[in-house]
């Protein structure tokens, strides 16, 4: 019987020594509000040898974790995760803290202060821009955190120093453009195409540069340089084929490139994609093509604008003054108008009575009601038909 008893009392012993080979972790957390943060997940994992250990928040933010085995740990923050069979599953890691030894005697405490760190980082970050840690940052920052922000650092640095150039160059291009010094225009918004090839408004100002350039030329080198404004032109509508702008400044340098199918299907692109500046887009397009004497297709382009939007006062007119050229002149001096022309000086006529050319169209409108004097009398003649007219009368 002693020696039974003396084998339990060793049992007893053996395990009481080796309950005294491990260490334990608590804490407490506080969330961004500076209140206790429940029901986060605290997960230990030990850096020496392979294993992992969890701990969840109770009411008061705190949480403790006995049993640790002597050595180094990490001790991670988890917030949004999913309890598990006892375990977070998901959830995402917003504070750390590494190197932590646990050793024997009393628990190590390690806290996290969200709103702290939120504090720290904020004031890392503009330590970080302007270059200038304290000591006692540079003190807090852990090797890993040191090398991310020195990188950082540099990568802002290459960034603004990019920036810069970029900037640079655009500004030179607008002033170039605006001033339609082509060459200069071209050469910078293209130094800018290689600083940065993402940039859709450089290659959009590239191309309109290009096409500008190019109606200063003549023949086949005139040629070349619409086929560079349109290869400029189709990358940044390819960044941005969004942008209904794009496809209208695209399809009006096209008709200076005599490309005119492609651009009606510019147009109607714009036109799809911002249907309210639909009869914008086409008016724009009859313009073009008038200026370039392509009248029928302006025509065409006119009829677009005002179906599109009826109350488009320019478009009436311009799309009137097509439709009088198809006018006919009949056999006893009166003129027959096409089809919709006037309605199309009527609604000029409503949407700008005292418009710019409202005259115009009062006198055209009137034309159609009077018949056209198709003989030429003299003077004497007048005067004999006016004596003989009153003289028939008379004897009636």
């Amino acid at each position: 019987m002693k020696s039974f008893v003396r084998l339990l009392g060793l049992a007893a012993l053996t395990a009481a020594g080796a309950f005294a080979q491990t260490g334990a972790i608590t804490g407490v957390v506080k969330g961004p509000d500076g209140k206790p943060f429940v029901g986060a997940w605290v997960k230990i994992q030990r850096l020496d040898i392979k294993g992992e250990y969890y701990a969840e928040t109770k009411k008061k933010g705190d949480y403790f974790h006995a049993g640790l085995p002597l050595g180094q740990y990490r001790v991670i923050l988890i917030l949004d995760a999913t309890k598990v069979k006892g375990k977070p599953q998901g959830g995402r890691e917003v504070d750390s803290v590494n190197g932590v030894r646990v050793p024997l005697g009393d628990p190590v405490e390690i806290n996290f202060d969200l709103a702290k760190q939120a504090a720290q980082q904020a004031a890392l970050q503009k330590a970080a821009e302007t270059g200038q840690f304290s000591e006692e940052q540079k003190r807090e920052m852990s090797a890993e955190q040191r090398a991310a922000l020195e990188k950082q650092m540099k990568e802002r640095s290459e960034a603004m120093k990019k920036n810069k150039e970029l900037n640079d160059a655009f500004n030179a291009g607008m002033t170039a453009l605006q001033a339609k010094q082509w060459d200069q225009a071209v050469e910078a918004f293209a130094k800018g195409s290689t600083i940065d090839p993402k940039q859709h408004v450089i290659w959009a100002n590239l191309a309109e540069s290009y096409f500008g350039q190019a109606m200063t030329k003549t023949g086949a080198d005139q040629a070349a340089i619409f086929d560079k404004g349109i290869e400029a032109y189709n990358k940044a509508i390819e960044l941005k084929p969004d942008d209904a702008a794009y496809h209208n400044n695209f399809a009006l340098g096209l008709v200076k490139a005599k490309k005119i199918k492609e651009a009606e299907e510019e147009l109607t692109k714009a036109a799809i994609l911002e249907p309210a500046k639909a009869g914008t887009y086409y008016y724009n397009l009859g313009a073009v093509l008038t200026n370039i004497g392509q009248l029928e297709a302006a025509g065409a382009a006119f009829k677009k604008a005002v179906d599109a939007d009826p109350n488009h006062a320019d478009a009436q007119y311009q799309y009137g003054m097509y439709l009088v050229s198809k006018a006919t002149t009949n056999a006893d001096g009166s003129v027959t108008p096409a089809a919709g022309t006037k309605e199309a000086f009527q609604k000029y006529l409503e949407l700008k009575p005292t418009g710019p050319n409202a005259e115009s169209v009062k006198g055209m409108l009137a034309m159609f009601e009077t018949k056209v004097q198709t003989e030429f009398q003299s003077e004497e003649a007048k005067k004999a038909a006016e004596a003989a007219a009153k003289k028939k009368a008379k004897k009636k």
